[in-house]
């Protein structure tokens, strides 16, 4: 996955915030940057898994509204000019809410003489308002750092419609126009080329079905053909592509797919674990995570929600379908939908175990695990104590356990080493940005 020369290590995911990684990466070492930032929307947009690394700029870059966000953008974009090679091509992906002041900053940082395209994705579906024009559309601005860079028009021709095909030669018309490069050159026309139709700067394409295979429960997750059209046009096999803002992946997926070499960042760690398991299941065997936590003092400074969804995602489990006052169940494994009970704690003991019987018995439930960094002995016998009397089967789960690999099977209570991925939060279920604020400012000793 690596260039001969080492310049730049390759099939990484970053868990980091993406300023501070791309400030370190190599300039001119990228060849395409696509990226697909949190859009300046509300205040709960980017709030998708509950982490609190989602939110740990969040006061910094929305406190005084659109021009403190553009600025926020406005850093990276620096960073990601750099890293770009002279050749090299950026789509920035933004929605009506800031796209016009993305449009200046952007022409500000790579220049407007270096803008190419504004992109516009039209899709389908989604509500509409009795009161304006239904907005069913993002923008996508296509930037190049200098006049020369890699365009394939070929790669990504299109099909031509039944009407075109359906008419006569003789009402096919030959434009001749001339330009100071090539004063000869002749436009296309109506002439059909026998590679395709060549493409124009509106993507009609739906989002992806629910039903769709590659659907992951990812609410910002973008369809793999959109990213297929800009990575098969703007790169070349064996070119870097980088996203900064990689969420689950799907760039990730379609450059691998592609024979690109790629890497990616983001700051949730739940996130990062999403996007590796991903990637192995598209074949991307030797992918390595740079900056997740792997011990248990890294777990230890973890704040409570991210912990919470590290457990969670570790058995392949659902979340609770409350954001609070989840009744003493954070979770719920994937196999039998058995309770899952987190604490960050050292030492859990009895009472915790006296109270999670209470809670699967009032979930109707015969089985549950509670996952702590270690139990007291009481808790060991009272957990013994309550299988003994036909109660619950409780079973205890170390963080070491969890670290050793896999995730405990329901038949066997054995670890296997993978299954499917784990959906992400309902939008009703995701903790609201005071609550991660809170979180993150008390100790994670819950």
């Amino acid at each position: 996955m690596n260039p001969p020369d080492g310049h730049l290590e390759t099939g990484v995911i970053y868990c980091d915030d993406n300023l501070t990684r791309l400030a370190i990466l190599p300039a001119e070492s990228v060849d395409l940057i696509y990226l697909d930032p949190p859009f300046f929307s509300n205040r709960h947009y980017e709030v998708i898994w509950g982490d609190e690394a989602e939110v740990r700029s969040f006061e910094d870059r929305w406190e005084g509204g659109i021009q403190v966000y553009v600025n926020w953008m406005k850093e990276r974009m620096i960073e990601v000019h750099r890293v770009l090679k002279s050749t090299g091509s950026v789509y920035l992906h933004c929605d009506w809410h800031a796209g016009h002041y993305l449009k200046v900053m952007m022409d500000d940082v790579f220049e407007s003489r270096n803008f190419q395209n504004e992109v516009v994705w039209y899709y389908k579906g989604g509500g509409s308002s009795p009161r304006r024009w239904s907005r069913k559309h993002d923008t996508i601005l296509f930037y190049t750092k200098g006049k020369v860079w890699t365009f394939n028009l070929d790669a990504v021709r299109t099909a031509y419609s039944e009407e075109i095909l359906s008419r006569p030669k003789s009402s096919y018309r030959h434009h001749h126009y001339g330009s100071k490069d090539n004063p000869t050159a002749q436009v296309e026309g109506w002439d059909l080329n026998p590679k395709g139709k060549r493409p124009d700067d509106v993507w009609e394409m739906p989002i992806i079905n629910p039903g769709a295979r590659e659907r992951l429960g990812y609410p910002t997750q973008k369809p793999e053909t959109l990213l297929e059209l800009i990575i098969k046009a703007s790169s070349n096999p064996d070119d870097v592509v980088l996203d900064p803002f990689a969420g689950c992946g799907t760039a990730l997926v379609v450059a691998h797919r592609e024979r690109r070499r790629w890497l990616g960042i983001d700051i949730s760690p739940t996130s990062v674990n999403l996007m590796k398991r991903r990637m192995t299941k598209v074949g991307a065997t030797d992918v390595r995570l740079v900056n997740m936590p792997t011990s248990e003092a890294q777990l230890h400074e973890l704040k409570p929600f991210e912990f919470q969804n590290w457990v969670i995602q570790r058995f392949n489990g659902t979340y609770s379908p409350r954001k609070s006052g989840d009744k003493g169940i954070d979770g719920r494994s994937f196999f039998h939908h058995h309770p899952i009970q987190v604490k960050q704690s050292e030492h859990v003991g009895r009472n915790v175990v006296d109270n999670f019987e209470t809670a699967i018995e009032r979930d109707e439930r015969r089985k549950g695990y509670i996952v702590a960094f270690s139990f007291t002995r009481d808790a060991h016998e009272e957990v013994a104590r309550a299988k003994a009397r036909g109660k619950a089967d409780i079973e205890l789960v170390t963080v070491a356990n969890l670290l050793a690999g896999g995730t405990p099977d329901l038949s066997t209570g054995e670890l296997v080493p993978d299954l499917p991925l784990p959906k992400a939060r309902e939008a009703d279920a995701r903790p609201s940005v005071e609550e991660l604020v809170k979180s993150a400012s008390r100790p994670a000793s819950t």
